[in-house]
């Protein structure tokens, strides 16, 4: 065997084989199965079940459409807009909707050892007094019969907790080319499949999108539990779970982010905010994440480029795996599979924003969210 073919296989064949275990996962982390739309909208519904809550900070850009999303899904819902020190004109515009059934809350200053987000919703918490509760983002809007569709879901299945990925915007270049890969690679690390069973291993949801029963919220402990998660919705999904709680969590169009992701800083920043959180600040694991990632999206192409004629064929069969398994993400957003060619540059762009990650927690106290730096400890 000579050198060549022996560098080209070290290069390939790891990632050839990691691409075919996913591909072959029995619980298929790479499909899109685990989705949930709208109904056809039929008489308004009757939501006084429901208590929506808010938590908003400077989305003056997006709360008039959430608002009006709101109001299209039917009859007698409650919302509970907690403003969280906004300094835009957020409160001005919700107020100016003149909603029924909506209520501004005035948030307080962010205690230590809080994430604001979860003290905001801490604080609407305590207003609400129906059975169910939705956790919507700001920036989400539902289209006519989402609440509806969610309601029925959670009744027929008998569940706890029933989250949405919302639909991400994926209109400009940078936005087709990473937020597809932002939802496939939750998907490699949280499979849907096995969140939504009674395997004890894997619990995810959706923040931006939440429906509960208000009863559960308060057995898991509420958000005082969970003040210092940053990715504060799996944790809550872990809770749910732990608890004997009944989760649910799939692919949606019906819940649609309105934030634009147009330039790859706001991209980095959104990833940079939990990626080293979510490898429990550990260097060793990101290390390992690290090397797994050369791996699968580097060295195939390196083989590739070896003159090799049996490391080519390896690595473009690790280049063909990798492209089948994120090839149903791209359909499911309509996105052309064109873009799924440039896999391995987004995997190493999503390597880079893990490492910025953890540069920020070394060395810029932490991350970094609408204006508020969350350290370690916090």
């Amino acid at each position: 065997m000579g050198s060549g073919l022996v560098v080209g296989s070290l290069l390939a064949l790891p990632g050839l084989f990691i691409w075919i275990i996913i591909l072959l996962l029995p619980w298929r982390p790479w499909s899109t199965r685990e989705a949930l739309d709208a109904d056809i909208p039929g008489p308004p519904a009757d939501l006084s079940r429901i208590t929506v809550l808010i938590p908003a900070r400077n989305e003056q850009d997006v709360i008039s459409q959430t608002l009006d999303g709101l109001t299209a899904q039917g009859e007698k819902v409650r919302i509970i807009l907690v403003d969280d020190q906004s300094d835009d004109q957020t409160c001005l515009i919700a107020l100016q909707k003149n909603l029924p059934g909506l209520e501004i809350i005035h948030g307080e200053p962010l205690p230590a050892g809080w994430t604001g987000k979860l003290w905001a919703l801490e604080q609407g918490r305590k207003r609400i007094k129906t059975e169910l509760v939705l956790l919507l983002d700001a920036d989400i809007s539902l289209k006519p019969g989402t609440l509806n569709t969610l309601l029925n879901k959670l009744d027929l299945e008998q569940l706890d907790m029933l989250s949405l990925m919302a639909c991400l915007r994926m209109e400009s270049r940078w936005e087709k080319l990473l937020m597809p890969a932002f939802i496939f690679f939750f998907k490699l690390l949280y499979p849907f499949r096995l969140s939504n069973s009674v395997s004890p291993h894997v619990a995810a949801a959706a923040g931006g999108c939440i429906l509960m029963k208000t009863s559960m919220l308060g057995k898991t402990g509420a958000f005082a539990s969970l003040c210092h998660n940053l990715i504060d919705d799996c944790a809550l999904a872990r809770k749910v779970k732990d608890t004997g709680g009944k989760i649910w969590i799939g692919l949606t169009h019906s819940a649609v982010s309105l934030r634009p992701y147009n330039n790859p800083g706001v991209i980095r920043d959104m990833v940079a905010r939990c990626a080293f959180t979510q490898l429990r600040y550990s260097w060793l694991l990101l290390m390992v994440c690290t090397v797994l990632m050369i791996m699968i999206f580097v060295f195939p192409v390196m083989a590739v480029l070896t003159a090799d004629l049996w490391a080519t064929i390896w690595g473009l069969l690790a280049l063909l795996f990798m492209y089948v398994c994120y090839l149903p993400i791209l359909n499911y957003y309509r996105i052309n599979p064109l873009w799924g060619c440039l896999m391995p540059v987004i995997g190493v762009l999503y390597m880079l924003m893990t490492w910025t990650s953890a540069w920020r927690h070394l060395f810029m106290n932490g991350a970094l969210w609408k204006n508020r730096s969350y350290t370690r400890t916090a």
